[in-house]
């Protein structure tokens, strides 16, 4: 076994692709091997003489060059995650997160960002009713908003409806400029940004002016039966046990539901019991109804967000 192992891409530009801005991939690959990876013209290295890490190392090039291959952009996060796939020994794991992607009209393709997402998405296809449960960052409003998005641009959902509990913090809602759309805009704004990283600002506009998009606040939901829809509650974490059922027991024929929330960031005031936890402690096993729970290995921004998240829940447990 020869002392260091040389990897032979197809051109230097998908050699820079593998790297990353600022070899930031490279760093990635050598943590994950532990020992020094280095590139040279179209070629990366391995520095090691261990069988094991250049086996392992030679099979996640492999995989990154396949996912390149189909468009994937190769960074430190997918990178991470399949070399965790990789080492997982659940066959049917690794191929979910190989194959999983949720795919909008006009060619546009979301692929997953953990093995965790990737399970969501498969969450969303099979069941009628999805909760995403867990920390900021970990993708759970973004696949919800593409999956929402595919249903409806390809008709086989009438409407997108997005509500979340309205936690005032001080002002009434009144108290805010404009309609109720307008009003409710700012506390709708991470809904927003996951629909501007698909589709156009004149889009979504079209698409709310013909009721394709429709925005309300939870409590407007009350008495209604929304029928072939496709609804996202977001910050579920802020609803009351009330509410949670009222939202739930308003979802008619053909509808499909995703409830998102970060049971750590609790709003309500007083002693009121959130309803995402109650809904997690007595809804298990519900046929068609399904609760992915995500942690902060499965945050997908910034590397420091998920350290950020880490050193608030060890705080907590002081």
């Amino acid at each position: 076994m020869s002392n260091s192992l040389t990897i032979v891409l197809e051109d230097h530009e998908k050699l820079t692709d593998i790297c990353g801005v600022n070899d930031e991939n490279l760093i990635i690959l050598e943590k994950l091997t532990g020992t020094k990876v280095y590139s040279r013209g179209n070629e990366i290295h391995i520095d090691s003489p261990e069988e094991k890490k250049q086996v392992f190392f030679r099979e996640l090039i492999n995989k990154l060059q396949d996912y390149q291959s189909n468009g994937r952009l190769i960074e430190p996060v997918l990178i991470n995650s399949v070399a965790e796939s990789m080492l997982n020994d659940k066959k049917e794991d690794k191929e979910l997160f190989d194959k999983k992607c949720i795919m909008l009209p006009g060619g546009t393709r979301v692929y997953p960002r953990s093995a965790r997402q990737a399970s969501y998405i498969e969450s969303i296809e099979n069941n009628e009713i999805v909760f995403g449960v867990g920390p900021a960052g970990t993708g759970k409003t973004y696949l919800a908003v593409a999956a929402a998005l595919r249903e409806v641009l390809s008709k086989n959902k009438r409407k997108l409806i997005i509500t979340r509990p309205v936690v005032e913090a001080g002002e009434s809602l009144g108290f805010l400029p404009g309609d109720l759309t307008q009003k409710l805009n700012p506390y709708l704004k991470p809904i927003y940004d996951s629909m501007d990283s698909f589709l156009s600002y004149e889009t979504i506009q079209r698409m709310e002016e013909s009721r394709l998009i429709e925005i309300a606040p939870l409590a407007y939901m009350r008495g209604r039966s929304l029928t072939n829809s496709f609804i996202i509650l977001d910050e579920a974490q802020n609803t009351t046990k009330t509410q949670m059922k009222m939202f739930l027991t308003r979802i008619g024929e053909g509808s499909q539901a995703i409830i998102t929330g970060d049971i750590t960031q609790v709003d309500l005031p007083g002693s009121n019991k959130s309803g995402l936890i109650h809904a997690v402690d007595i809804l298990k096993g519900i046929d068609g109804l399904s609760f992915t729970f995500f942690d902060t290995k499965d945050v997908v921004r910034k590397r420091i967000v998920k350290h950020i998240i880490q050193a608030y829940e060890r705080s907590n447990k002081k």
